[in-house]
């Protein structure tokens, strides 16, 4: 069974990509087992900007310390702004990963400002990553700051990468936008060779017996498909990007229902946090018996076949959809009970 896939331009031997958690991609050991296990590539964890603003301090802090006894020795470090440096235990993380295994190694950043994202994205390429995903997660609480102004923001962060780098480019983005479809289209034409959908925000929670708000990390559930499902066969064969869809994706089966909407690959995460990376295996079994017993010889040959575009029911990703699905419920009711 040929379950190949191209992604950014990369050809993968599957669209199963583990994707972005520390736990599971901070380790080479880890990295190692997914790729024998059946990965098609690797997204690794996100490095946030805030991260190399630490590492910058800290290195400023300790090659000044003491200069004030020895002021001559100023003149043999460069000023602060052109200091290029960050973790490099994440840039060695690449060069390693790069060493170890044959599958291609995606980098995640998330940056603060454009020089944030520009030069660690240099870094990046330089370290040897076979591209980049840009994870554009910040919540906007400035009741000054209008929408236009955060799309415009979001584009040009998208502008400044593109302009240093050669590598291909995804964005990791939320549903979030007034017009989703538009934003799309705006991201290709910008130079996005792909984009991710959907960057899931964890939700904080109240400890009401110690009186602390304490992040609260939820693994996602299948309920959590459906979104990244809907837009990408809404956007599939509109917007030329390759398409990966993140968050729901549970078994063999959920990802053969995200390859047919229109994704290139399929982003995992939580499942493997669950059930352990040798899981890829079980879900790319499931995938393949599904696929001959419907007599199938490719992925490619199913990739964006119940997207909107080939939909016999075009309007079942849009507005009617919640009329009928509304309209059905006690139908399904009566049905469950009898």
């Amino acid at each position: 069974m040929d379950i190949t896939t191209t992604y950014l331009g990369i050809p993968l031997r599957s669209p199963l990509v583990p994707s972005a958690a520390a736990p599971l991609t901070e380790n080479i050991d880890n990295l190692k087992r997914m790729e024998d296990n059946g990965a098609g590539a690797i997204v690794l964890h996100s490095i946030f900007e805030e991260q190399l603003t630490q590492d910058e301090i800290e290195l400023h802090h300790h090659l000044i310390r003491g200069t004030e006894s020895f002021a001559e020795s100023l003149t043999y470090f460069p000023e602060p702004e052109t200091f290029h440096v960050g973790p490099e235990e994440y840039l060695n993380h690449i060069r390693k990963a790069k060493e170890t295994i044959g599958i291609p190694i995606i980098a995640s950043l998330n940056g603060s400002t454009l020089g944030g994202w520009t030069n660690f994205a240099q870094q990046i390429q330089s370290a040897g990553a076979d591209a980049l995903e840009l994870n554009i997660y910040s919540i906007p609480t400035d009741i000054h700051t209008t929408g236009s102004q955060i799309e415009a923001n979001h584009l040009e962060i998208l502008r400044a990468v593109r302009g240093v780098v050669e590598m291909p480019i995804a964005l990791k983005i939320s549903p979030f936008y007034s017009n989703l479809a538009n934003m799309a289209q705006q991201f290709a034409d910008t130079g996005a060779d792909g984009l991710v959908l959907f960057n899931r925000f964890y939700q904080p929670d109240i400890d009401i017996d110690e009186l602390i708000v304490h992040p609260n990390i939820l693994l996602s559930t299948p309920q959590a498909l459906r979104l990244p499902l809907r837009w990408i066969a809404i956007l599939y064969g509109r917007v030329e990007v390759d398409f990966a869809a993140t968050s729901g994706i549970q078994s063999g089966k959920d990802a053969l229902k995200i390859l047919m909407a229109g994704a290139s690959i399929t982003q995992v995460c939580s499942t493997l946090l669950r059930h352990g990376i040798s899981y890829l295996k079980i879900m790319e079994a499931e995938m393949c018996h599904w696929l001959e017993e419907n007599e199938y010889t490719s992925i490619q040959q199913l990739q964006g076949s119940m997207s909107q575009r080939n939909c016999p029911e075009k309007s079942a990703f849009e507005r009617v959809q919640y009329m009928e699905g509304i309209q059905s419920y006690p139908k399904m009711q009566k049905e469950d009970s009898r």
